[in-house]
């Protein structure tokens, strides 16, 4: 206990020594880590509000009707056609009095809206479900110059973009992350080489009666790993600051929900809580090998 008392305290005291280099190795570390976190997390929203999408209804085939000189036959028709298509899971056809009750539903704060429509003008449609939402271009190249169907609307397009947005951000967010965190072994790597450089003599007299190499070692690891510890909970308090800043706007949105689960964000903190300890301790090392010759 008292030796593991005195390593602290020498890594405690080489971090006083050098406040400056070691406040600019833990704002590297920080700011890696920050940026990665933070591409996870915007990853994770639009990952949820994808899935979200993509367990509802994924396409929309909008039908004419008897102004159109289409019946209820051709709409059935077009149903069993329709459900026979491998990328369908499931489709459910919606008459005018159903599309009206949705309208009505949707819109039931604004009654004024209400009245101004007439049921008549809502079309019948089918709502698709696909086993597979990145072919949803199938049910428009199928459909296409059918006489019963007035018009198609898929999100799918829009989910390609928020996965292609979300792709981004990672890659983005990571490479920038990767850059910073080397930048913050180099660091750690510099403020274990000062320290050494400044107690070289006390060093030498610590060999000379002695002391062992893992004894001479220890203390610089550990403020190695102190201070990616220190940078890496910046990150996560600032990360955990912003999503739950960014989580009270989530009841402003009706389309896109802004809340990432607690199990989620917590598993990648003390990821990256890890993560920090280990980048500090690899700088460390890198220092110790180059410098100290023990």
């Amino acid at each position: 206990m008292t030796r593991a008392m005195y390593l602290i305290r020498e890594s405690l005291v080489n971090m006083q020594r050098n406040v400056l280099v070691v406040i600019a190795a833990v704002l590297a570390v920080f700011v890696s880590l920050a940026l990665a976190l933070s591409a996870l997390m915007v990853s994770e929203l639009f990952r949820v509000n994808t899935v979200q999408w993509q367990e509802g209804t994924h396409v929309i085939v909008f039908l004419r009707d008897t102004k159109d000189g289409i019946g209820l036959e051709a709409h059935q028709a077009l149903l069993g056609e329709i459900l026979e298509f491998d990328v369908v899971e499931t489709a459910v056809y919606i008459d005018k009095a159903g599309a009206y009750q949705e309208f009505s539903e949707m819109f039931a704060n604004t009654p004024s809206i209400i009245r101004e429509i007439d049921p008549s003008v809502l079309p019948a449609s089918i709502r698709i479900k696909l086993n597979d939402i990145t072919r949803y271009q199938d049910i428009d190249f199928r459909l296409a110059g059918d006489a019963a169907v007035r018009q198609i609307v898929a999100p799918g397009e829009t989910i390609e973009r928020l996965a292609n947005f979300s792709t981004a951000v990672n890659v983005g967010g990571l490479s920038l992350a990767i850059v910073q965190g080397v930048a913050a072994i180099v660091l750690i790597s510099n403020t274990i080489r000062m320290a050494i450089y400044a107690r070289r003599e006390e060093v030498s007299i610590m060999k000379l009666v002695g002391a062992s190499n893992w004894f001479i070692r220890v203390p610089f690891l550990v403020e190695g790993m102190l201070e990616g510890l220190l940078g890496a909970g910046l990150a996560v308090v600032t990360v955990a600051f912003l999503r739950r800043w960014v989580s009270g706007f989530d009841g402003d949105l009706d389309i896109f929900q802004l809340v990432i689960s607690d199990g989620y964000f917590y598993r990648w903190a003390l990821l990256f809580l890890f993560f920090g300890a280990l980048a500090g301790i690899a700088g460390s090392a890198l220092g110790l090998r180059r410098f100290l010759k023990v």
